[in-house]
């Protein structure tokens, strides 16, 4: 047992240093690794890689070693990007936040943001293997993940160590969701371009879904809903078969 987790959280502590390596280097040349699809393979370098590994040699035992590998990792890095490389002295998010909410809540609020990572990761999967075939059955529109999906926080003149690391997590986070949203926005305006009955609903969706003015009143007829969509999908068109609002 103690093999394993000397192994594993060696191996592991090992690998995702020398990432970081040559993460940094090559961002001074490149963004490959700060743009998807080169941010995707970061992404899983530094969260479900090593667990993969670490199950395949060591079942749940290795995944959950792995974890505590990246957390190792994770605190380490931010003291010595803090201490050592960059040594920044000025304000700093997480303390400022501490002074807000008390450090107790604070960190333990970001672990439980941490909790949500599985399911953007599978968000992501949905982008990169699922709306692919949306294209090709219904000829939706074609996005360029980078444009949505990259990271530049890091560029911030002071952002450093815990909040760098942090704020990495909710750069990467908003492009999954926002890309999430307009890939959905036009599945929504295809198949259901009817407003909700609940007002109130249709009031908190407009924000996501900006076009829901321009789908067919809740009091209105099936009637409608085939003119509307005849009018915005020509048989005979050979565009993208976008959401009303579309304009990439």
């Amino acid at each position: 047992m103690m093999e394993a987790f000397y192994s594993t959280v060696f191996c592991t502590i090992a690998g995702l240093y020398l990432f970081i390596v040559l993460f940094s280097f090559t961002t001074k040349y490149n963004d490959f690794f700060c743009k998807a699809p080169g941010l995707d393979f970061s992404v899983a370098i530094f969260t479900f890689i090593p667990w993969c590994i670490a199950y395949y040699y060591y079942a749940w035992a290795g995944v959950f070693y792995s974890l505590i590998s990246e957390l190792i990792v994770l605190y380490s890095f931010n003291f010595i990007h803090e201490r050592f490389i960059h040594k920044y002295q000025g304000p700093k998010i997480h303390k400022t936040l501490n002074k807000v909410v008390g450090f107790v809540r604070n960190h333990l609020a970001l672990f439980f943001c941490l909790l949500a990572l599985p399911i953007f990761l599978l968000i992501r999967l949905g982008q990169i293997f699922v709306y692919p075939l949306l294209r090709w059955t219904l000829a939706f529109p074609k996005y360029k993940a980078a444009d949505w999906i990259n990271v530049s926080r890091y560029k911030f003149d002071g952002l450093v160590g815990h909040d760098m690391v942090w704020c990495l997590y909710c750069d990467w986070m908003t492009g999954v969701f926002a890309l999430a949203g307009e890939m959905l926005r036009n599945v929504e305006s295809f198949w259901c371009p009817i407003r909700f009955y609940e007002g109130k609903k249709c009031e908190n969706c407009k924000l996501d879904f900006p076009d829901i003015e321009k789908w067919v009143p809740a009091d209105g007829s099936m009637k409608d809903v085939e003119q509307l969509l005849l009018e915005k999908y020509p048989p005979e068109s050979k565009k993208p078969r976008t959401w009303f609002g579309y304009k990439n």
